[in-house]
């Protein structure tokens, strides 16, 4: 495949969005401002930003930063490390203002290929050029003509088409699978309310037990009412709790084929950060639908999704025992509210910390129903089989990107 050299200025256009004035910045409204919270630059897609709460912007702007779907910007001030170069694409038209510390890319035509701009944009080669034409203050900016600077080799535009349909079709199903997880989540967050919270579960005609008169009794452990025939057990009567091992630091690795270490940081993410060549024992091994609980700072909950990896310190993962009632799913939601207040006061403190005592006095429901446990327990099935999925896919995508993008291998 034949590569042609260019400044990306000669293929491509990046305007600065408006500067918008803090005093119109409101909580509720008709528009969103963009900004460098838009950016999952770890997926290198787009993400609504929940970070601010004063996101809306009331005041007068020019109609052409109000954002287009389909439309591919990039930010222009890193706030997190390896933010500049990140793509994401807008969803959705007449939503979105874009802002100062954000450029929209608009591709020459006949040059280049829009799907494959947003994946050159986000190459390493790229990035490369951006950090080092960064201005080196203490958050690093870029800028449009530094952007339009960086030197690329592209193939023609036929060429690029068939990468970048690939590439995006790959992003596509990647995007469709994390939809789907959101949505069985919220089922399950629902299903978890109306069965453990409002007690409305389907009674043996298929009712509603609470609101069909089913009794309700009141527990002294939990000093509320439950169903009759409910129980109450402490968490480590229903789960295994296994605290991680304290893995040296000085034995880390940079080799994936060593083993694998699932940090406090790597519990949100569902992902794996560290790798070992320490030998240690298959107790802190960790399994498909374990739930783990970082047990200091954030308090990180997150259900993890493969067999090979081992926890570290800081950290705890629950595990059903043989023969419990008691979905992992309902442990999460039964434990969370006191995980968030734990939380809540660990705030201005110097590190928050979970005990081990907090684990092990903490209560569950016990429903005599095994249907109730297996309901929640497929719907975990189905977010843990996607991740998985959308880990193959993402690890598929990120090794053809840069045999792609530099010519090593070629679409037929």
């Amino acid at each position: 495949m034949k590569l042609k050299k260019y400044k990306l200025g000669e293929i491509l256009d990046v305007t600065r969005g408006a500067s918008l004035s803090g005093e119109f910045y409101a909580t509720k409204g008709e528009y969103i401002r963009l900004t460098c919270g838009n950016f999952d630059y770890q997926n290198n897609c787009f993400k609504e930003n929940k970070s601010k709460d004063n996101l809306y912007y009331i005041g007068e702007f020019k109609p052409e930063f109000l954002m287009k779907e389909g439309d591919i910007i990039t930010p222009l001030t890193e706030q997190a490390v390896g933010l500049l170069g990140s793509t994401a694409i807008i969803s959705e038209s007449g939503k979105y203002i874009q802002s100062q510390d954000v450029a929209k890319i608009v591709c020459k035509e006949g040059l280049l290929d829009k799907n494959f701009a947003f994946y050159l944009i986000s190459s390493a080669l790229v990035k490369q050029q951006l950090s080092a034409a960064a201005q080196q203050t203490k958050i690093r900016h870029t800028s449009p003509d530094k952007i339009k600077d960086c030197t690329v080799w592209i193939p023609e535009l036929t060429e690029q088409k068939r990468i970048g349909m690939l590439l995006r079709s790959l992003d596509r199903k990647i995007e469709l699978n994390r939809a789907i997880n959101q949505n069985l989540e919220l089922i399950a967050k629902q299903l978890y309310d109306y069965w453990f919270v409002q007690f409305d579960f389907p009674n043996e005609e298929g009712k509603p037990y609470k609101s069909s008169g089913g009794k309700i009794v009141w527990n002294e452990k939990l000093k509320r009412e439950i169903p009759e025939g409910w129980n109450v057990s402490m968490l480590a009567n229903e789960f295994e709790l296994q605290y991680g091992f304290p893995f040296s630091t000085e034995l880390f690795t940079e080799q994936v084929t060593s083993v694998p270490v699932v940090r406090i940081r790597d519990i949100l993410d569902n992902s794996v950060s560290a790798y070992t060549t320490e030998k240690i024992d298959e107790k802190y091994l960790l399994q498909k639908q374990d739930l783990l609980i970082g047990m200091d700072g954030n308090f990180h909950i997150n259900y993890w999704t493969d067999n090979v990896s081992y926890l570290n310190q800081r950290s705890v993962r629950l595990r059903v025992k043989n023969g419990s009632n008691v979905s992992i799913v309902q442990a999460k939601y039964d434990i969370q509210p006191y995980i968030k207040a734990k939380e809540a006061r660990a705030k201005g403190s110097t590190v928050g910390h979970l005990s081990d005592k907090d684990m092990k006095d903490l209560y569950v429901l016990v429903c005599p129903n095994k249907t109730l446990r297996e309901k929640l327990d497929s719907i975990l099935s189905m977010i843990i089989k996607n991740r998985t999925e959308i880990t193959s896919l993402t690890k598929q995508r990120n090794e053809l990107l840069p045999l792609l993008m530099n010519g090593q291998i070629t679409i037929e």
